[in-house]
């Protein structure tokens, strides 16, 4: 079993290092006001990826440009990293490594991913269990689902809910373990946010003026951006090409969930990858949710839960968190915001606008 383990931790590390050598691509964006060198690694966490590095207007061009590489480097391979410890695509993960265990068997589990899985508890509670991690086999049974073509049947449903949840799943300091065989957990909705943080602090590490990290179009920006005083984050419309509104961001993340890309098609019905833990059905509550906040593990865990309460959530949100919402209402949108949000819009938005009263302070990402 110790070789084994063994081997398993060497292939990821060959495969980190593979991915980090093999995908690079840099691009010079020395046109801007400000120089900076741009990324575009392939397939982080199986989606698009797109890393800018900003350094210092002081710095020598020739020098700036060197750092700047080295700096992309380094935020790549944090990135592949935080998916070779949790992705559950990946045989020798952490997470797969947890999920394969038997029940009463202590698993000793990696720092980075007891943090997740710590924080992931904590939003469990936080959300009133519409963040739940541990549901994966309702997850697993709706993809199933969408394969074969078939609704499963509320019997199926009901037996996926109770096959996993937070009071079989003990957290040690560590090793995590399961208290029955079929807990199961899946990371999808806050290992890319918490990726995209170390990614960020990486930059930051390097010496960077200023960085975005942007996985599938959830992000973090810090300092300086290559053009302007803030960065413009343009929040995708869920209902075609375009945007509906460009936010200014100075230093926070943004993370957007919605069932626009990813559903299962059953009987001619479209149904949501993101499931309700608390139903057992497939999220419906809005069309989007953008949130805004200081970290993207944060604004990840948050996007996937609004999008499974809708706008009743937005008075669950913590402070210094902001939100932005697009609802369907007598088959027209509307736009439902905090009013921190509304303060960041720069251009836009597309369609109508209420204001919830989230955390008014305004005072979380700036």
């Amino acid at each position: 079993m110790q070789v084994e383990r063994i081997k398993g931790w060497l292939l990821i590390v060959a495969l980190v290092a593979l991915a980090v050598v093999a995908a690079w691509k840099v691009e010079d964006l020395g046109r801007s006001d400000r120089r900076s060198l741009q990324s575009r690694p392939a397939e982080v966490m199986g989606t698009s990826c797109r890393v800018i590095a900003v350094p210092g207007d002081n710095a020598e061009p020739r020098a700036a440009a060197s750092a700047a590489g080295r700096a992309l480097k380094e935020a790549e391979a944090a990135l592949r990293r935080v998916e070779a410890e949790m992705s559950r695509h990946i045989h020798a993960s952490a997470l797969s490594r947890l999920n394969a265990a038997p029940a009463h068997k202590p698993v000793m589990l990696p720092p980075a991913v007891l943090e997740v899985l710590r924080d992931s508890q904590d939003l469990h509670a936080q959300t009133r269990g519409a963040f739940d991690v541990t549901s994966r086999p309702l997850i697993e049974l709706w993809r199933s689902a969408g394969e074969v073509g078939k609704l499963p049947s509320r019997a199926d449903i009901d037996r996926a809910r109770r096959a996993s949840d937070w009071t079989s799943l003990e957290l040690g300091q560590k090793t995590a373990l399961k208290r029955t065989n079929t807990v199961q957990v899946d990371l999808g909705g806050i290992a890319k946010g918490y990726g995209i943080d170390r990614a960020a602090e990486a930059l930051r590490a390097a010496g960077m003026a200023g960085g975005l990290v942007d996985v599938g179009g959830d992000l973090r920006v810090f300092g300086s951006p290559p053009q302007g005083q803030a960065w413009e984050v343009k929040v995708q419309d869920p209902k075609g090409p375009g945007t509906i509104v460009t936010l200014a961001v100075k230093d926070g993340a943004v993370c957007t969930s919605g069932g626009y890309h990813r559903y299962v098609t059953i009987d001619g019905r479209q149904y949501s990858h993101i499931i309700d833990p608390r139903t057992g059905e497939p999220a419906q509550a809005v069309a989007s949710a953008t949130v805004l906040a200081a970290d993207t593990t944060t604004a990840d865990a948050w996007a996937t839960a609004l999008s499974v309460v809708g706008e009743e959530g937005l008075a669950w949100l913590p402070k210094k968190v902001e939100a932005l919402l697009v609802v369907a209402a007598h088959d027209q949108l509307r736009s439902v915001m905090t009013r921190g949000m509304k303060q960041r819009i720069v251009a836009g938005p597309v369609y109508p606008v209420s204001e919830k009263q989230g955390d008014a302070s305004g005072r979380g990402a700036r």
